[in-house]
């Protein structure tokens, strides 16, 4: 399938991972954006450019209140939210207060947590480990420095060097601390998993597999590495606009 303009007028909100920022969806924003569909991809708080922002005091729950802000003093309707990697935690924790705004959730090889889950518990004991070692070594006790862009895959050196200088720091605290889902979540009927087949998390696989044949989830995997927007941007798009269908059959 290619990008058309069969689906018009939808509205998605792009929500970016660790050390990203709205940075991140400049290759593919255009691409939905000229088959007429409206884009917003903000940098969330301490992020991109709003790194100025950065704090202890900054975490999930600020970075969930960033993205039903948007939504709400933008009065978005009827659209398709989506969450790349740590941002499956932000837009659950905002669709659940927004859920009658939003048609369409994407988890884009992203985390899918339950009420109280945090990064923390859902990257496993090791990954936690390694990860504050370097906060505590690097970063003050509450700074989680960037990881290299080719622990994800992105092996292609123009790519990888652009999104290793873009990164900026976030705060522990947005790893540590557990998202509030109160269950307005299940009102959304449609919603989606994208997996990057070429990047080699298992907790992403068991999230993807999780929702295989689950109502109202379809899954998709894609031929790419996790920072498809960057390296895969029409691949993506194309996923987008398709899984965006309402009159595509399930699953």
């Amino acid at each position: 399938m290619t990008v058309s303009e069969e689906m018009a007028g939808r509205t998605f909100v792009l929500v970016h991972g660790s050390w990203h920022g709205g940075w991140c969806w400049s290759r593919l924003a255009p691409l939905l954006e000229a088959a007429g569909h409206r884009v917003l991809a903000p940098s969330l708080t301490g992020h991109g450019d709003r790194k100025h922002l950065l704090s202890p005091a900054v975490g999930l729950n600020t970075h969930v209140e960033d993205v039903v802000n948007l939504i709400e003093y933008e009065d978005l309707r009827d659209i398709v939210l989506v969450g790349h990697s740590y941002g499956g935690m932000v837009i659950s924790g905002a669709a659940d207060r927004v859920s009658a705004r939003v048609s369409l959730l994407v988890y884009l090889d992203a985390h899918v947590p339950k009420d109280g889950d945090s990064m923390c518990s859902l990257i496993g004991r090791d990954v936690e480990a390694r990860l504050k070692a370097r906060v505590d070594t690097e970063g003050f006790g509450w700074i989680l420095p960037p990881s290299p862009a080719s622990t994800f895959g992105t092996f292609v050196e123009e790519e990888a060097e652009w999104i290793d200088s873009m990164a900026t720091p976030m705060s522990w605290r947005c790893y540590a601390e557990p998202v509030s889902i109160s269950g307005a979540l299940n009102a959304i009927e449609r919603k989606a998993y994208i997996r990057c087949s070429l990047h080699k998390r298992s907790y992403f696989d068991a999230a993807a597999d999780r929702h295989r044949g689950a109502l109202g989830w379809r899954v998709r995997d894609l031929p790419a590495a996790h920072n498809v927007m960057i390296t895969h941007p029409g691949l993506l798009a194309d996923a987008l606009v398709e899984l965006a269908d309402r009159e595509a059959a399930q699953p």
